[in-house]
């Protein structure tokens, strides 16, 4: 438990939390007669403790990402995918009390019980340090920059298309500007103007990275 501690960055008061937070249902069927309880009620708790983190979270750091973008960045950052990787990297696999049969089928790398395992552990740091403990470790693993910048790039074009729409007579026009590096390592440059005037000027691995970056570049020139 200890190593798992250091893994998530926080030492349990309570580690008997953090251990229900690992007993999947399986386990505590088998462990009826013993009242080994399971994590799903902790992973009840946790969906709403990470839904909670991330909404607050996203609207702290994009002010002008309106209410429906935040909504659906959001299902993104916290869906049994995301959820999923964040139990890779913690191995959580490797500390889960499952039963026999679950076992053999492959329950310690399945997608969905990595995913509850990991809502439950919110959870559990929610219920052992309180609402600040949790949301430094869902921000820390879920919310990382990586996390919601790889999320929210393909939204980059479609927010500023939307922004530009509002006034009529509106055009966006995205150029090329050219490419520097080797073959095996080029970088392309893209540079979006509006009616004419440069408003973003972007660079990229591939020219709608670069594209997505003169996006970005735009909507924090227009929201200036």
């Amino acid at each position: 438990m200890k190593q798992l501690e250091e893994k998530i960055g926080y030492e349990f008061k309570n580690r008997a939390l953090l251990l229900n937070a690992l007993t999947h249902s399986s386990y505590a069927n088998e462990n009826r007669a013993e009242g080994v309880p399971s994590n799903e009620r902790l992973e009840f708790l946790g969906d709403s403790v990470l839904g909670f983190a991330a909404a607050k979270h996203l609207y702290s750091i994009a002010p002008s990402l309106p209410e429906g973008k935040m909504t659906r960045l959001r299902a993104e950052l916290v869906c049994e995918h995301s959820l999923y990787g964040v139990a890779k990297e913690l191995k959580l696999g490797e500390y889960l009390r499952m039963g026999h049969g679950e076992e053999k089928n492959g329950g310690r790398e399945r997608a969905s019980i990595l995913a509850d395992a990991t809502e439950a552990v919110i959870a559990a740091i929610f219920l052992d340090g309180g609402i600040e403990a949790a949301l430094s470790f869902v921000e820390r693993m879920v919310l990382s920059p990586e996390a919601v910048k790889a999320h929210h790039a393909s939204d980059y074009k479609t927010e500023l298309q939307e922004l530009v729409q509002r006034k009529p007579d509106q055009q966006l026009r995205y150029t090329d500007a050219g490419e520097s590096g080797p073959d095996h390592d080029k970088i392309f440059l893209s540079e979006v103007s509006l009616n004419g005037q440069l408003i973003g000027c972007g660079s990229g691995k591939t020219k709608k990275e670069a594209e997505q970056e003169a996006a970005c570049r735009a909507l924090e020139s227009l929201n200036k």
